[in-house]
């Protein structure tokens, strides 16, 4: 794995995220208590060796970049190879917002060509998964394919009208794809993770830029897997992942991690999870506070009664508010006799005296950063 590169492409942007990513990246979502998306991706990379990792940016990156830093936490602060960071290249062509990955590749050529890894490992930022790619190098170099993408065929992946499916054949190789179908037939899910060598990605990138080209999947693999001119073999995720593509997914994974079983199974030993620590003091519970079945990071002043719900870093509940089947981000506060379900409060919110907020467990309601209600 000392000849692999990582990239990691955070510019997409979800609609159906709303108002958790108006003024932050996807890959920049707190997810879990203590964590970003990002993290997932960056770890699994670390955790495989991988010591050269590129971060492309496109769009409200300030606080993926406040969050990264110098890569200090997942041991990429050093002199050689290391956490660069990629943010938009403007010139008159590009104005910052790249039309799709090719175009983003294209922008930052110069860190594809002065790296000295010989394969690159591509991957989303959108994907919550935790694997070692070691496994996933071996069957590429054994196959000889000339791509090898990773692929899940865990259902609750699938989407309507949205992602990219593989259709195989006995040995494993991609035969069809199928790209944001109006109902999925192929049941192999695209986790938007490549593997290939980084001189064939530069004349990928090359050639599909100069035919005006922009969408990686669409453009190129599908293109060259129907001709026949790309041998391009599945390698398949057995863990569990979430998408986070929209509200309810993003409710939908955070209320999983409440499973003790399933934080178990996920948080390993051998592959543990990094991220940016912020020092605080221990969690301090009233005489009437009271938590159940709950994730309560640090820092939090819980004097009412918290029930099957995330709390971050920094949360005050207030004497006699119940929170139930929450998500509240840092620094938010909740008053007393506030009540409040299926919710999502994004940072610093704040929940008057008296305030009821219930909603749907299926249609959770999400208050902006900054909120006053």
């Amino acid at each position: 794995m000392n000849d692999v590169m990582g990239i990691i492409f955070t510019g997409h942007w979800d609609a159906r995220l709303r108002d958790l990513s108006v003024l932050r990246a996807v890959a920049a979502l707190p997810v879990i208590g203590r964590y970003r998306v990002i993290d997932f991706t960056m770890s699994s990379f670390v955790n495989s060796g991988i010591r050269n990792v590129g971060v492309i940016m496109q769009r409200n990156y300030r606080s993926l970049m406040d969050h990264l830093g110098s890569g200090k936490e997942w041991d990429l602060h050093r002199k050689n190879n290391g956490l660069f960071l990629l943010p938009p290249f403007l010139t008159r062509e590009n104005v910052g917002v790249y039309p799709g990955l090719i175009d983003a590749l294209r922008s930052n050529a110069s860190y594809l060509s002065r790296s000295k890894q010989e394969y690159v490992i591509l991957s989303d930022s959108t994907t919550l998964y935790n694997i070692n790619f070691s496994d996933m190098l071996g069957t590429h170099l054994s196959s000889h394919a000339d791509v090898t993408v990773l692929f899940s065929q865990d259902p609750s992946l699938m989407r309507s009208e949205h992602g990219t499916y593989f259709a195989l054949d006995a040995d494993g190789y991609v035969t069809d794809m199928e790209i944001d179908p109006i109902q999925p037939t192929f049941h192999n899910t695209s986790m938007w993770v490549i593997l290939l060598k980084r001189e064939l990605l530069q004349k990928l990138v090359g050639d599909a830029g100069s035919h005006g080209y922009h969408d990686m999947d669409r453009d190129i693999f599908q293109r060259l897997i129907n001709s026949g001119d790309l041998r391009v073999k599945g390698f398949e995720y057995r863990g569990m992942a979430w998408q986070i593509d929209s509200i309810q997914s993003y409710f939908k994974m955070n209320m999983d991690f409440l499973n003790p079983n399933m934080r178990k199974c996920f948080f390993t030993d051998d592959l543990p999870i990094y991220t940016k620590i912020r020092d605080e003091m221990p969690t301090m519970y009233g005489k009437n506070g009271q938590s159940v079945n709950s994730l309560v990071a640090d820092g939090c002043v819980i004097n009412g009664k918290v029930e099957n719900s995330v709390l971050f870093r920094g949360v005050h509940i207030s004497e006699e508010a119940y929170v139930k089947n929450c998500i509240i981000m840092q620094d938010g506060h909740i008053y007393s006799n506030a009540y409040i379900e299926n919710c999502i409060l994004d940072k610093q919110v704040v929940i008057k005296r008296n305030a009821k907020l219930i909603a749907p467990q299926s249609y959770p309601i999400v208050i902006s950063k900054n909120s006053i209600i």
